[in-house]
């Protein structure tokens, strides 16, 4: 590697959680060296995989031929699912290091809280394969703790995740449905999941059906709705609640023109109503009022977001093919592996935007500007 390869890599080290080097033994990616000299050289190896979404075939020829480390494809899926848990150690030390983070008081003490979501991926080439990623995440660990791979004719519902006594799943429109609620509140388990205005009919403590936008327009900006509301199917009644916040003017035009934008794709003529409820974050909740209030209830789904946002940008701007579909446990350390580079992105936009040329900031004249090294959400000196 020449001296400015070198440098480059020293800046994405120098982003990565105290202690990193060590963890990767403590945590069993290298427990068998087998050829990897040290952790950075595994981690160079691992991203070449990651990031250039190159299969296993071509990320060892590329490892050989840069000198790296000469070691077979089948080797490297070993090695890859190995790494399971030092991507997710390292990735949790980004976000809390870089990335803004809820207290960790919001997520609830006896509780599971699980980011649920499904995707589309589709190996580059034009022989490439196309299948469904169904996959659970913890908050705020990052643990991925469930994934499964199917034909993309398998459509998203949290029916296909196992739920346990008090475990919370926070999921986004394609995963509000009556039947996937049914299946969580069965298994002793809560929601949150984002509505829009039919996906999942409810009613009023009058048993009439839920005006719901005629509520929403009586909410002002910074100000909260949180109203009763059931489901009701096949088995019975569900007993929720509705919490909504309005969205800013910028932030709403913003969500209109995507509406209309999907619609146009899909050669549709978009709703008004739609477009009036894209105003607004709406969520339904099994969570009771008196144990989680409705900022906490938003502030949960925003840091749902927050992982989804990492993941769709990966999906835009990262090669998301060459996922071991075979194999559930490559498959779990694969999307942790995705994880982690996601947030190292994050770490990086970060990091450049609190970059100063002459080495430290000018506090006198920007006092609000945060030195090199101090956490994302930490408060100005």
């Amino acid at each position: 590697m020449d001296g400015a390869g070198q440098e480059d890599w020293g800046v994405i080290e120098r982003m990565l959680p105290t202690g990193w080097e060590a963890k990767a033994k403590e945590l069993g990616a290298l427990r068998r060296c087998r050829g990897f000299g040290d952790a950075s050289t595994l981690l160079r190896v691992m991203l070449i995989h990651l990031v250039d979404g190159c299969s296993l075939r071509e990320t060892a020829v590329r490892a050989r031929q840069g000198g790296l480390v000469s070691v077979s494809n089948v080797a490297l899926l070993k090695r890859l699912k190995g790494c399971q848990e030092w991507f997710r150690w390292m990735a949790d030390g980004l976000m809390q290091r870089w990335v803004t983070m809820l207290p960790r008081q919001a997520w609830g003490e006896r509780r599971r809280v699980r980011v649920v979501d499904g995707s589309i991926i589709t190996e580059p080439g034009a022989t490439g394969s196309t299948w469904r990623l169904h996959y659970s995440v913890r908050l705020p660990s990052l643990r991925c703790d469930e994934v499964e791979v199917s034909g993309p004719g398998v459509g998203e519902s949290l029916q296909r995740f196992a739920v346990r006594q008090r475990d919370l799943l926070i999921g986004d429109r394609g995963l509000a449905h009556r039947k996937g609620i049914r299946h969580v509140v069965a298994a002793g388990g809560d929601v949150i999941v984002r509505l829009n205005l039919t996906n999942v009919p409810l009613l009023d403590l009058s048993g009439q059906p839920l005006a719901l936008l005629r509520r929403l327009r009586k909410l002002r900006v910074t100000s909260l709705g949180d109203w009763p509301a059931t489901m009701v199917d096949d088995q019975g009644a569900v007993a929720g609640r509705v919490c909504a916040i309005k969205k800013s003017r910028q932030a709403a035009a913003r969500a209109r023109q995507r509406a209309q934008r999907e619609n146009s794709r899909q050669g549709h003529v978009v709703q008004a109503a739609t477009l009036e409820a894209a105003g607004y974050i709406f969520v339904f909740t099994t969570l009771r009022a008196e144990s989680c209030p409705a900022e906490a209830v938003l502030q949960l789904y925003r840091g749902r977001w927050q992982v989804e946002l990492a993941f769709k940008r990966l999906k835009s701007i990262l090669a998301m093919g060459h996922l071991k579909k075979t194999d559930p446990e490559a498959a779990k350390a694969w999307l942790q592996g995705k994880l982690l580079v996601a947030f190292l992105i994050e770490a990086l936009i970060a990091a450049g935007e609190r970059f100063f040329p002459w080495g430290y900031p000018l506090r006198a004249q920007s006092p609000a500007l945060p030195m090199a090294g101090d956490r994302a959400d930490a408060p100005p000196a």
